[in-house]
């Protein structure tokens, strides 16, 4: 970023996580130091105006005086030192990297403007030009400061996600409640979270209930109940109940810090529309300089006074000055990385990002994506007399018991809600994407899929229909089946809406799924999706994706982020969704925290929004040089229109002010 010179500026927010705010005070001094500066050149500039000929010229009035040119050049000498001393430092500091930017501009055009002036109050012939160097230090400082506080303005986010994070917890000792830094929790501490408060540490609910409101964290906006042995995430406010919390780990590895560091480093990295713009501010300072110099030859060689030349080319110079270029891209990804937090989208790669507006593609995994991704039993068959209905689920439970799958705990909440006791399995083994087998009570016991009965020629038996939507498990008892049990998954309320939108945007969407093409038919349908892919196991995903890739398309694929690891690095764009608590979906560029599918809808137009903001700003900062830049260089001057330094200067604040206010404006739809 062409920005060596404001040390600062770069939105180089060190917030170190935990909480690192030494970045921020760096910056807010800096900010502070440019107003003071601003404030102590204004006062000295209203004399400076009144002592010099050329206003007094202008105004037609004669104040001059024994020694009034001294007292001009002894102000000046005081503006010139102390106001232009950040763009005389940065000159320094630029030249010593060889890396010559804003600051090498300025701080050539205010040495060449004093030098000048005073050589004429010691015997120079010609105009002396303090008041312009006196304006145009004001206003550079005016525009550095008021960009700095809108550079300050889009990190702004990222200081309130950092925020969240109470620093104070109480802690319970025993029978006693002790109040400590939250940084200083350990795994397995116990703290107390009031009614009203914010939680200050991720953990477990280990005593009370109470509603959590977490949309600073994931964007949903009602409050979430939680209950005891339920997860909550540091930051989030507890409503009106009192909850007691085990820690599960230290603040660092908070998901607030994570996601604080994630913004941090996503902010860091330079997007691809960032190098195009540093390439130009490279270009502007060179071309300002050889412009500058090639105005100030022409006009003096022209025979026009030594001063107008003069005036000629530090206005060049100081127009030139790609302020607005450099923070063109920084403050809209500044912004559009906070803001996305803020909607529980968190970045980790801009470029995954940056590409979401090329998606033509969209690969949904189906599970807890499109649907609510709960399985609940929807029917149980007994197909012997001896095996009862509850005794299918009690005996399915027991194999289940071990299991994460959807299914396991679908059939395992209807045994609880059976209120049955599960008897434990021995002897426990897999069948690879087929199912599991167990001894229980000394019984030989198998929860299968319909595959694994075709597979061993086991006749399906009469009467067995099982509806579109339904996923069915069969259990078979010491090699006899006994009956079935079907499980069902609602489609979440909100994927028809994204679905239609994906389609308003010719963006293609697929149903990807380990589940049965019955199912993945009827949901696809029911949604209007393109096509569907079924009974896909996790390591085949990744072909599907380069399949499509093949024919040109641009996939972004959504998964939760365990299995689908590999075909999430594959795809062009790799969503995660409701990891939420792990973001470290390693593989994906952007982690969505809820697993709301209208979210995938908010990213791809909020990419495409946020890129065209990019665009907007580097038009307008290379737009408007383009335009001030001849003017300044004078040549309309036959047609009496000149721009003078000062003009040019403000001209300058004023498009840096445009930029950051075009960017601050950008919103997540």
């Amino acid at each position: 970023m062409d920005h060596a010179s404001m040390n600062d500026t770069s939105i180089q927010h060190n917030a170190n996580p935990p909480m690192g705010h030494s970045g921020h005070n760096h910056h807010a001094m800096m900010i502070a130091d440019f107003r003071k500066r601003f404030y102590v050149v204004l006062i000295l500039t209203l004399p400076v105006l009144l002592l010099s000929p050329m206003i007094q010229h202008f105004v037609g009035v004669n104040w001059q005086f024994t020694g009034s040119l001294y007292i001009l050049f002894a102000l000046s000498t005081v503006i010139f030192i102390y106001g232009g001393w950040p763009f005389l430092k940065g000159l320094v500091t630029e030249l010593k990297d060889k890396n010559p930017g804003m600051m090498t501009l300025i701080g050539f055009a205010i040495s060449v403007a004093y030098i000048y002036s005073t050589a004429t109050v010691f015997g120079l012939k010609g105009m002396d030009f303090y008041w312009e160097l006196a304006t145009l230090i004001l206003i550079m400082l005016l525009g550095h400061w008021i960009e700095m506080k809108s550079i300050a303005g889009a990190s702004k986010e990222l200081e309130l996600l950092v925020q969240l994070m109470p620093s104070d917890a109480h802690m319970v000792m025993g029978d006693k409640v002790q109040e400590v830094k939250t940084d200083t929790l350990k795994e397995k501490d116990i703290i107390l979270i009031k009614p009203g408060e914010k939680v200050a540490a991720d953990g477990i609910i280990s005593e009370g209930e109470s509603y959590l409101n977490e949309s600073m964290l994931t964007g949903e906006s009602k409050p979430v109940k939680k209950i005891n042995g339920d997860k909550v995430i540091a930051g989030s406010i507890n409503g009106n109940g009192s909850i007691k919390v085990t820690v599960s780990h230290a603040a660092k590895d908070s998901y607030l810090s994570q996601v604080i560091k994630l913004v941090d480093d996503a902010q860091k990295a330079k997007s691809k529309t960032q190098l195009l713009a540093d390439k130009a501010a490279k270009w502007l300072t060179a071309i300002a300089m050889v412009a500058g110099i090639t105005t100030f030859l022409y006009w003096y060689l022209t025979g026009h006074p030594l001063d107008f030349a003069m005036a000629r080319m530090v206005t060049v110079i100081v127009i030139c000055c790609p302020h607005a270029l450099g923070l063109a891209v920084p403050l809209v990804v500044a912004r559009s990385t906070s803001l996305a937090a803020k909607n529980g989208l968190l970045i980790k790669n801009r470029t995954a990002f940056e590409n979401s507006r090329k998606i033509t593609t969209i690969v949904f995994d189906k599970t807890g994506t499109l649907t609510v991704g709960k399985f609940e039993v929807s029917k149980i068959e007994s197909l012997q007399k001896e095996v009862s209905e509850n005794e299918l689920i009690r005996l399915a439970a027991a194999l289940e018991q071990k299991s994460e799958h959807p299914i396991a705990t679908g059939i395992l909440q209807k045994a609880n809600s059976l209120s049955l006791t599960v008897p434990a399995a021995e002897n426990f083994t897999a069948i690879t994407g087929k199912g599991v087998e167990a001894s229980v009570e000394g019984k030989k016991i198998l929860v299968v899929s319909p595959g694994y009965l075709k597979e061993k020629n086991i006749a399906i038996p009469d009467g067995f229909k099982a509806n579109d939507t339904e996923t069915v498990v069969f259990v078979i008892v010491n090699d006899a089946l006994s009956g079935y049990i079907a499980l069902s998954d609602k489609i979440r309320p909100e994927s028809a809406d994204a679905i239609a939108t994906l389609k308003k945007e010719n963006i293609k969407s697929i149903l990807l799924t380990g589940d049965n093409s019955k199912v993945a038919k009827s949901v696809s349908e029911t949604l209007g999706m393109e096509s569907f892919i079924a009974e896909v196991l996790p390591d085949q995903k990744l072909e599907k994706i380069k399949e499509l890739q093949s024919k040109g398309e641009f996939v972004a694929m959504t998964g939760d982020g365990v299995n689908d690891a590999p075909a999430l690095a594959q795809a062009d764009v790799g969503i995660a969704v409701g990891s939420g608590s792990d973001i470290a979906a390693e593989t994906a560029g952007i982690v969505l925290v809820n697993s709301n599918p209208k979210d995938i809808v908010s990213l791809i137009l909020f990419g495409k929004a946020t890129h065209s903001k990019m665009i907007q700003n580097l038009i307008w900062a290379t737009g408007y040089n383009v335009i001030a830049l001849p003017l300044a260089a004078g040549v309309l001057y036959n047609w009496g229109i000149l721009l003078s330094p000062a003009a040019g200067a403000a001209l300058m604040a004023i498009s840096t002010i445009v930029v950051a206010i075009n960017a601050s404006m950008l919103k997540v739809k």
